[in-house]
């Protein structure tokens, strides 16, 4: 293998697991963390061997310089989850776009990244405000958020506006080649107690039966070991600028239940599905909801056109009833759930 692929928020859901592809590929990794106890668990993976972690804080661009020097390979996982957040802009706007600005700009200072993919979202794909049925794809961009309609949307297309944008500046000399991975809702097993936050609060939530009821979201889901093969696919597979949504099927959150009822029938799950206007209901004395979150979510579909990535990538996808036990049965033999 050639030089030393960065792994930007390694200790992170999909970080984790696409360091654990680089690996078992036989790349050498360089992992990038806030905080190295984070970390730890990274060690016992094959082949960890030709794994190197190192503190790195995205908003220290005096961080980022000396993470960077000596790749030749950039894979940008690193970001804020959009969860529980008191201020959206510096929680998740900022870690996103001033991250991918301070990443780019130690890329600039060093030299020699000759490949990044970046780790984006269908969230900065789907626009905040859309028709039920709508199936979106990889021209489409969330162009009508803001920090405070669609916070999360905003960060993410701006991050990846900003990165494509700089490649764009480039002499073709000296562009890296650029490709961005824009996964939806992703499930899979965890390798930390803190990777069932993020996507996994939806599995999480039905673990801890944290409400006995279920309400009608329909979620649109991808396995994180699918995710993390589109990335190290991405350094070498399809076109320079390549945008790929990763994206398997869509269940309701009923059908969740249902399948893990049957799967993993030592546990309880909730059945009781409540109805749009008791969901309204319940969003008055419910901290997490509001009115305009069921208004958008509850009863509403959407999905993606992933013909690119199974074209270029090559991808194909997990079972999705596998993604889903999987992802419940790694926390429960964990013993965290």
């Amino acid at each position: 293998m050639s030089g030393t692929v960065l792994v930007t928020g390694a200790a992170g859901f999909i970080g984790s697991h696409v360091v654990r592809e680089l690996l078992e590929q036989g790349f050498s990794v360089r992992g990038t963390v806030r905080n190295p106890t984070n970390a730890e668990f990274l060690k016992n993976l094959p082949g960890a061997e030709r794994l190197e972690i190192v503190q790195m804080d995205l908003l220290s661009s005096e961080s980022v310089i000396p993470a960077v020097k000596g790749c030749e390979d950039v894979i940008h996982c690193a970001a804020a989850l959009y969860v529980g957040v008191d201020d959206a802009q510096t929680q998740v706007v900022d870690p996103s776009i001033q991250g991918t600005q301070n990443l780019l700009g130690a890329i600039d200072a060093v030299g020699g990244v000759n490949r990044i993919v970046h780790t984006s979202s269908v969230a900065a794909v789907r626009q905040t405000h859309f028709k039920s049925g709508r199936v979106f794809n990889y021209e489409d961009w969330c162009d009508d958020a803001s920090v405070d309609s669609n916070a999360y949307g905003y960060a993410k297309a701006g991050a990846e506006m900003l990165a494509r944008g700089w490649v764009t500046s480039k002499l073709e000399s000296e562009k890296p080649r650029y490709v961005s991975i824009n996964p939806c809702v992703v499930f899979g097993p965890v390798m930390a107690e803190r990777h069932l936050e993020g996507s996994m609060t939806i599995l999480d939530h039905l673990m801890k039966r944290k409400y006995p009821f279920l309400v009608k979201m329909h979620v649109n889901i991808v396995d994180v070991r699918d995710v993390a093969k589109a990335h190290v696919k991405a350094l070498t597979m399809g076109p320079d600028g390549g945008r790929y949504i990763v994206y398997n099927e869509s269940l309701w959150m009923p059908e969740i239940a249902k399948l893990l009822r049957q799967q993993v029938p030592e546990r309880k799950w909730a059945k009781i599905v409540l109805t749009k206007s008791l969901t309204y209901l319940l969003s008055i004395f419910h901290p997490q909801l509001s009115f305009a979150w069921v208004r958008k979510n509850i009863g509403t579909t959407c999905s993606y056109d992933v013909q690119p990535a199974m074209d270029d990538l090559k991808m194909e996808w997990l079972p999705l009833d596998e993604t889903v036990v999987d992802a419940v049965q790694s926390a429960i033999k964990a013993g965290w759930r």
